[in-house]
């Protein structure tokens, strides 16, 4: 049976059992301040296990696309080195809100994969929560007698609580769950050991297939369990894992998921699959890691030093590194393998061949600026070297500084190591590593207090903030949350006027209003789907009611730009084509960013024609036309647009301006007219990845005081160059002049320095077989470059050292002959680290050549005094 039916199977057997069968949710996420990822399936049902939400069906089926690499649920290390754990993998999982339970969990899985993929009935083996004295929890015998229907007993197992009681977070859902193994060992070593004894003891063969999990209880701040109202079924179950055994492998690389990037790197390389452990590795690291940085793209997140991005970005350099070491690539590769994953993939997960192009872009140049990262960091590396002499360890500091700044791998800085007869001092390295994930441990601790409930009432927060910026609001209930030091308070009401921040539009402020109470919201976050108000303070006794009011000119100023990026994204598409799609957003009272999909740095002229566009829209004071509860069917049909890595209800909003013109999805608030915004100014265009570029605007007043400030400034220049009639000739007359003058400076100081070629050589002294000079000179940086580099041509075996200092700023450079670095092994870069202190200054560079400069031009004299130890 191949993937793809295997994948239609689960859903199919489910569908027939009253599951709604659901989308993936991006696996990217948006609105969950604890998650950066989709680790599970359940992940997009939070709000549900919550309570926070209602359930629209109480029976759920689907295939999510997950990424584990972080935190709790990190497999990255394992990652190609066995062959059951991944980053991105699919998990099969069918769900029941407050409806089955128990029963028919066991039953329906017990019943899918004997009777419907036939596995066999004796290779798999089951097991229950063993209960937990700490938390007075009792052995799920429920789920045993259950199990007993269908298992023999021996092949029942109790499991730890660590195995077998599942937890969303430190508070929250959770509750006991019972998993399925499979042993796919053949017959010879299950008569050597049963099953039984290797189950959860991470054995490659015998390994969890499914958990079901049964949520019924809420662990408070204090720990305690709490019975939930309503029960909750949560499954989720290993794609790959599966597929694995249906098709009767040992390992997931080996089944026609992975199979085809493995094969299309054997073409690339020329290296056969299955001969050699190291190429072996390589491959399957790099046949995972695509999947998972392909699905990030397509849901919107790029490789990038932040959050999120740098982790894919971490996942994609991983797979670079592999080729590089082992399969010895030396150009982008990993790109190469996207169109073999639409193939395989895109027809259950449209999004990839609708973003093919962009995905093979961003990773084609990501790659290309990490395999230049490596070629700096092996030439520091083979400087570094050249100082160490007859040391046989490399500093950890120097190999966790080549990570941490270079992003150079430590086990490729090993194996240079290795190839130079030398050790990495891995314990210094670690040591680097551990005040690393300290300080980010420490910048992410949150402490979240549980809710305080004030009155009965649904999380479901109703949004009044389309109507109106002024409400009487009820409070339902509220958190204490710490964060680096700062205590704020989180505040759910009943019903809002405030908005809060999601689809790249920021949250309200305003302020909560009662008798002799003024409570101030500092912003409106959504955690899921639920609205938060960010306070700074709460009363001693709350108010039954509330009167809520939005500041009314940031939210028609945030309105402003939002409406205007709506007109933007809708002229970028006239003017450079369809193939522009939003990837991403911001938009606040002061500005709008805009990031779209395309190939090119904008023209000026293509900058002028949007601006024209937008600006006529603006004129034009087109009303806005607003629908709200249509179906996902009719606004895709009235030509609304949809984004990727976005996951929309089957009731969607849609906002128009000239249905023609501008009709998007959108949840966010909007002028009624587009005259409102005044005037609309593009202040730059730029790129932040590979096809990916960046509008910045602003509109109304701000782009009128950009306008006169422009306008200003050129009245200025004009001034100054005395009112030419044409101020442009003006200026490039002035920038003739001025390189004219500079050039015959140039020739000066040329002639200069040749004279002072003749002084410096008759300082020279003959010390240890080294020609050497330590001389002060009144001459800038550049002009001490170059009698260095004119003196290293005229002059062998030299040590030169030139303390510098013009306009006050002092300076020292360094120039040492190539022969005299080996021979002596001498470090210009880091002789001058040392010297630069006496100046109070920092500097480096190369074995042969560096420069430094400081503030304190009398230290130069002790510097050129201490030059002179370096000789013996």
């Amino acid at each position: 049976m191949n993937s793809i039916r295997i994948r239609q199977t689960f859903l199919n057997f489910f569908e027939s059992r009253q599951h709604f069968i659901d989308k993936s949710a991006p696996m990217v996420v948006k609105n969950d301040p604890t998650l950066m990822f989709t680790n599970a399936g359940m992940n997009q049902f939070k709000d549900i296990f919550l309570d926070n939400l209602p359930a629209k069906n109480l029976r759920v089926a689907n295939s999510q696309k997950c990424l584990r690499v972080s935190g709790k649920h990190n497999d990255l290390d394992e990652v190609g080195h066995d062959t059951y754990h991944h980053t991105m993998f699919e998990m099969l999982g069918n769900w029941s809100f407050g409806d089955y339970f128990k029963k028919e969990a066991i039953q329906w899985a017990w019943e899918l994969l004997t009777e419907v993929y036939g596995i066999d009935k004796e290779s798999l083996y089951v097991t229950v929560f063993g209960g937990d004295k700490l938390d007075n929890l009792e052995p799920d015998e429920e789920a045993r007698e259950f199990w007993k229907q269908y298992v023999p007993e021996e092949r029942i197992l109790y499991g730890s609580k660590k195995d077998n009681f599942w937890e969303m977070g430190e508070t929250g859902p959770c509750g006991p769950c019972s998993e399925i193994h499979v042993d796919i060992r053949d017959a010879e070593e299950k008569l050597k050991t049963p099953g039984r004894d290797l189950v959860n003891m991470d054995h490659p063969l015998v390994i969890e297939i499914w958990n079901l999990v049964f949520i019924q209880f809420n662990r408070l701040s204090d720990q305690s369990l709490h019975p939930l109202k309503a029960k909750h079924v949560d499954t989720g179950m290993g794609f790959e894992r599966l597929c694995m055994v249906l098709q009767g492998k040992q390992s997931n690389y080996d089944t026609d998921v992975f199979q085809p990037y493995i094969k299309r790197l054997c073409e690339l390389t020329g290296k056969t699959y299955g001969k050699d452990t190291d190429t072996d590795i390589a491959m399957r690291v790099i046949s995972d890691h695509v999947r998972a940085v392909a699905f990030a793209i397509a849901d919107g997140e790029l490789p990038s030093n932040n959050k999120a991005g740098y982790v894919i970005r971490r996942i994609l350099r991983r797979a670079v590194r592999y080729g590089y070491t082992f399969l010895n690539f030396r150009e982008p590769f990993v790109f190469e393998l996207v169109p073999v994953m639409v193939s395989g993939m895109g027809d259950y997960f449209p999004e990839l061949p609708a973003q093919k192009d962009l995905i093979m872009r961003v990773i084609n140049e990501e790659e290309a600026t990490f395999l230049k990262t490596l070629s700096t960091g092996i030439q520091k590396f083979e400087s570094y070297i050249t100082t160490l002499g007859d040391k046989k360890t490399v500093d950890g500091k120097f190999a966790f500084e080549l990570f941490d700044t270079y992003g150079f791998p430590v086990d490729l800085t090993q194996l240079m190591a290795r190839e130079k007869g030398k050790d990495v001092d891995m314990k210094g390295f670690e040591e680097g590593m551990k005040v690393q994930k300290e300080r980010s441990r420490a910048a992410a601790t949150v402490d979240t207090q549980d809710w305080i409930e004030l009155s009965k009432g649904s999380s479901d927060t109703v949004f009044l903030g389309y109507e109106t910026l002024v409400a009487e609001v009820k409070p339902l209930k509220y958190r204490k949350v710490t964060s680096k030091g700062k205590t704020m308070y989180q505040l759910v009401l009943d019903k809002t006027p405030f908005y809060a921040e999601s689809g790249g539009q920021i949250g309200d402020r305003g302020i909560l209003e009662a008798e002799g109470i003024k409570l101030h919201i500092l912003d409106t976050q959504k955690e899921n789907n639920l609205s938060i108000h960010v306070l700074d303070k709460v009363p001693e006794k709350w108010p039954a009611v509330l009167t809520a009011k939005v500041d009314e000119q940031k939210r028609r100023l945030t309105e402003n730009n939002h409406s205007a990026t709506h007109l933007l994204h809708s002229a970028l598409r006239k003017v450079l084509g369809d193939h522009v799609q939003q990837k991403g957003s911001l938009v606040d009272e002061k500005r709008l960013r805009f990031d779209f999909s395309h190939f090119a740095k904008l023209t000026r002229e293509e900058i002028r024609k949007i601006e024209e566009l937008v600006n006529q829209r603006i004129r034009d004071n087109i009303q806005q036309k607003e629908h709200r509860e249509m179906s996902m069917e009719e606004a895709v049909e009235m030509g609304a647009i949809a984004l990727f890595g976005e996951k929309y209800g089957d009731k969607v909003r849609v906002i128009s301006f000239d249905q023609e013109y501008s009709t998007e999805l959108c949840g966010g608030t909007h002028v009624h007219a587009t005259g409102q915004i005044g005037l609309f100014r593009i202040v730059s265009e730029g790129a932040i990845a590979a096809g990916i570029r960046r509008i910045e605007a602003i509109t109304g007043k701000l782009a009128e005081e950009y306008i006169n400030e422009k306008a200003d400034t050129l009245d200025h220049a004009r001034e100054l160059l005395k009112n030419p009639k044409d101020v442009i000739k003006g200026i490039e007359q002035l920038l003739q002049e001025n390189d004219k003058l500079r050039k015959q400076i140039q020739q000066l100081q040329k002639a200069q320095a040749g004279n002072m070629i003749e002084d410096l050589k008759q300082g020279i002294r003959n010390v240890n077989g080294m020609n050497f000079l330590a001389m002060k000179l009144e001459a800038d940086t550049q002009t001490a470059k170059d009698l260095a580099f004119e003196m290293k041509k005229q002059v062998s075996d030299l040590f030169l050292v030139l303390g510098h200092h013009a306009e006050g700023k002092p300076g020292i450079t360094i120039m040492i002959s190539e022969n005299l670095v080996q021979k002596k092994q001498l470090h210009a870069g880091n002789i001058i680290r040392e010297l630069a202190r006496e100046i109070q200054g920092g500097g480096g560079g190369q074995p042969h050549f560096a420069t430094a400069g400081g503030k304190n031009p009398d230290g130069l004299d002790k510097a050129l005094a201490r030059a002179e130890g370096y000789l013996k």
